[in-house]
């Protein structure tokens, strides 16, 4: 008994012990940025593994797809396990949390940030990062130039937003986007399983349909507006923060139309096969 209670209370010393170094070091405000960034590539590491021993043991079609689509399903588990966290933070802190609410009148918008804002947006750093290595790695076959063009851009920008603290607001904003990606990942999934004739991969492409159209066409028109609204605040920022306000959401919007005509037009396809 007596053993077992030294053991219990060892145990609790550590963990004691440990919570006071992540508090400490690991979650302190100089040491977010970078914890958050390695934190944000383990996880893409143990989520790509994860993905390859599941799907080798419980999925008939992974084992029968070539080398490179096994790498691009595994790839797109993390993209999609990305997509899910940062789009809940995103829409969060946007339209829930005070930290940016216009009834908050700590500071200007453009400045507030926290430091579970900045760790969020670590983790992201580090999902770009990882995915910009896999397609450079496995060029072009996991995306052409226009992906490497839309992760560089993400990747700067919401670089900068967690180091600098500025403009997480639009950033977040921005983010809100990768709604879409879990829908686009399972039409990669279901078309691979040869269910592109089903029914599922209709229904699938209306939900991409709609939710792009708001997630990023809608929402973009939404953040000018509110940059335009907040023009002054915006301009109070450093250069380089300024021009990612203006010049990034405007590369990703144009990527972001080009793309719906594509979905719209495969959309129309497949409803005139259905008919």
């Amino acid at each position: 008994m007596g053993r077992t209670l030294r053991t219990v209370g060892t145990l609790k010393a550590y963990q004691n012990q440990a919570g006071v170094l992540v508090k400490n070091y690991v979650l302190a405000d100089p040491y977010i940025p970078y914890t958050s960034i390695v934190l944000g590539i383990l996880t893409c590491k143990l989520a790509y593994d994860l993905s390859q021993i599941i799907s080798t043991f419980y999925s008939r079609n992974y084992n029968a797809l070539t080398k490179i689509q096994r790498t691009e399903w595994n790839n797109r588990g993390i993209s999609t396990l990305h997509a899910v966290f940062i789009s809940i933070m995103s829409l969060y802190f946007v339209f829930w949390s005070e930290l940016f609410s216009d009834k908050n009148h700590s500071g200007l918008v453009t400045f507030r940030n926290s430091s579970i804002s900045t760790l969020a947006l670590g983790l992201s750093v580090g999902y770009f990062l990882s995915d910009l290595a896999m397609i450079c790695w496995r060029y072009p076959s996991l995306g052409g130039p226009e992906y490497l063009l839309h992760h560089s851009l993400a990747a700067v920008a919401v670089a900068y937003a967690m180091y600098m603290g500025e403009g997480q607001l639009y950033t977040f904003m921005i983010l809100i986007s990768e709604v879409t990606t879990p829908w686009i990942n399972i039409r990669w999934y279901l078309d691979v399983s040869g269910l592109k004739r089903s029914s599922a991969y209709i229904i699938n492409g209306v939900i991409i349909f709609f939710s792009w159209l708001v997630a990023r066409i809608l929402l973009f028109g939404y953040m000018f507006y509110h940059v335009y609204l907040h023009h002054n605040q915006v301009m109070r920022m450093h250069t380089a923060g300024s021009l990612l306000v203006f010049v990034v959401p405007v590369a990703l919007a144009i990527m972001n139309l080009m793309w719906f005509g594509k979905i719209l037009k495969g959309l129309k396809k497949n409803l005139l096969k259905k008919t």
